[in-house]
């Protein structure tokens, strides 16, 4: 009786068969590659700072006016994280186009705004002080359009930007923006920025 002829297989086929299974086994965890975090340059932290401003007037807004009659307005309250904001001026309504005709000043006082979002260039811990105008329309009904002024000649912007964090401070800054639909544009502490809301 003949004993059958086997083959053993050679040292190159076992480095073939590990190579094969590391990179499945490599695949089967996502490949063991990290998605690029986007980067963020002076103009991005600009921009995150712009966003966390507007939105601060939002939040003030709403907490004093949003819901109230039609009138003329002088209200201070506590900022949801620490600080004080007042807001006064006129706010008028039209219910016809959905939009509310408003000159208001708010006098913000060392209010703090924490956002965080998937998007690391839409997250910061901000507190912003100092005074700072809205005149125009603001869209109530999504027929309507904003398209307002904001000024400051001194606001004062400071805390973290970005995630993971990075500091930002910008003392005694210049703004003077204009908002149309959900574009804000202009100059913001002496730099041509532009957010998309």
């Amino acid at each position: 009786m003949t004993q059958p002829h086997t083959t053993r297989p050679s040292l190159g086929s076992y480095a073939v068969v590990a190579a094969l299974t590391a990179v499945t086994a490599l695949s089967a965890c996502g490949g063991g590659a990290r998605a690029e975090q986007p980067t963020c340059d002076e103009e991005c932290y600009d921009v995150i700072a712009l966003r966390a401003v507007r939105e601060q007037m939002k939040v003030i807004f709403n907490l004093t006016l949003q819901g109230k009659p039609v009138g003329a307005y002088d209200i201070t309250v506590p900022c949801p994280l620490g600080g004080r904001a007042r807001i006064f001026g006129s706010a008028t309504s039209n219910a016809e186009q959905g939009s509310t005709f408003v000159d208001l000043t708010y006098v913000v006082e060392a209010c703090t705004l924490l956002q965080e979002d998937q998007d690391p260039k839409k997250s910061y811990r901000l507190t912003i002080t100092g005074t700072l105008t809205q005149k125009g329309v603001l869209a109530v009904q999504p027929t309507s359009t904003s398209a307002v002024s904001i000024q400051s000649d001194a606001l004062t912007v400071s805390g973290t930007v970005y995630e993971p964090p990075v500091p930002y401070e910008a003392a005694a800054c210049v703004v003077r923006l204009g908002q149309n639909g959900s574009r804000i544009s202009g100059d913001f502490c002496g730099r041509e920025r532009t957010v998309d809301l």
